[in-house]
C-alpha cells in the first residue's frame, strides 16, 4: 500500500504501523516517524477504525461559517447584481462596503 500511496504523510503513518504490525513498540515508531508517542498511538487507532484509509490525510474542518446558508445566498446576490451607487453610495463593491452590507442586513 505504502508503494503505491502518493501522500507521503499517509506513507509516513503507514509505514510507522507496519513497524508496529512487525513487533516493534510504539516508541520506536514514534523515533523512526519523527512524531511523539501520543500522534503515533492516534494513527495506531485510526488505523484500527478504518484500516489504511483511515490513515489519509485529512483536512481540517476549520472554524464554522458565520453566516448561514441563506445569509450567504443573498450575499452572493447582491455581489453579482453589485452595488447601485445612488443607494450603496460606492460605484464598486470593496471589502468594508460588503461587511457594512452584512453588518446592516443580518
Amino acid at each position: 500500500m505504502a508503494w503505491r500511496c502518493g501522500d507521503a504523510d499517509q506513507v509516513r503513518r503507514l509505514l510507522a504501523v507496519a513497524l508496529i504490525l512487525d513487533g516493534g513498540s510504539r516508541s520506536e515508531a514514534a523515533k523512526v516517524a519523527g512524531v511523539t508517542l501520543q500522534i503515533v498511538r492516534d494513527w495506531v487507532l485510526r488505523f484500527n477504525d478504518s484500516g489504511p484509509e483511515g490513515l489519509a490525510t485529512r483536512k481540517a474542518p476549520g472554524r464554522a461559517s458565520i453566516l448561514n446558508d441563506e445569509q450567504r445566498a443573498r450575499l452572493a446576490g447582491q455581489v453579482e447584481a453589485g452595488p447601485i451607487p445612488a443607494v450603496h453610495g460606492v460605484v464598486r463593491w470593496r471589502l468594508v462596503d460588503l461587511v457594512q452590507w452584512i453588518w446592516d442586513e443580518f
